[in-house]
C-alpha cells in the first residue's frame, strides 16, 4: 500500500520533462497491479492546478485533458482515494503536536501525511522532500528507487 503524490502524476503528464517516461511507466505499472495504491482529492486538485498553470508548463494542459488522464487512473481496480474518517480530528491533533513547524504551504503536505497516518499507510512516492518531516512516513523518490 502506498500513496502517489502530485509531482509523480505531473511528471507523467508533462512530456517535455526528463522525468516523464520514468513516471509515466510507473503510473502504468501501478494501474495494472493488484496491490492497493492511493492518492487524495487534494493531490488530484494539485495536479489540475499545476498542469494547467502557464508559469509551470510552457504549454499548459487543459483541465479536461488532465481529468481524462486522472479518470483512467481512478478506473484502476486497485486505486482508491483517501478521505477523512471518524479519527481524522484526533490524527490531526497528534500530528500537529508531534511535527514542529507545520505552517503555510507545508499544511498541504501535512494533510496528505495525516490522511496516510489515519489509514495506516506509511509509504509515499514523491520527489517532494518536505515529506521527510513526517517521521511516520517512508518517503520514496520514484526516480531513485527500483519499484
Amino acid at each position: 500500500m502506498f500513496v502517489v503524490d502530485a509531482n509523480v502524476f505531473i511528471y507523467s503528464l508533462n512530456r517535455a520533462c526528463d522525468e516523464h517516461i520514468a513516471c509515466r511507466t510507473l503510473i502504468e505499472r501501478w494501474r495494472s497491479q493488484t496491490t492497493p495504491w492511493y492518492s487524495t482529492w487534494g493531490i488530484l486538485y494539485e495536479v489540475l492546478r499545476v498542469a494547467t498553470h502557464p508559469r509551470v508548463f510552457r504549454k499548459p494542459l487543459t483541465a479536461g485533458a488532465i481529468w481524462d488522464f486522472m479518470a483512467s487512473v481512478m478506473a484502476s481496480p486497485s486505486f482508491a482515494i483517501l478521505v477523512e474518517g471518524p479519527r481524522h480530528a484526533d490524527v490531526v491533533h497528534s500530528t500537529l503536536a508531534e511535527v514542529e513547524g507545520l505552517r503555510g504551504n507545508l499544511l498541504h503536505d501535512a494533510h496528505t501525511a495525516i490522511l496516510m497516518r489515519e489509514h495506516g499507510i506509511r509509504r509515499i512516492y514523491t520527489r517532494d522532500t518536505d515529506f521527510h518531516r513526517f517521521p511516520f512516513l517512508e518517503v520514496i523518490d520514484p526516480l531513485r528507487a527500483s519499484t
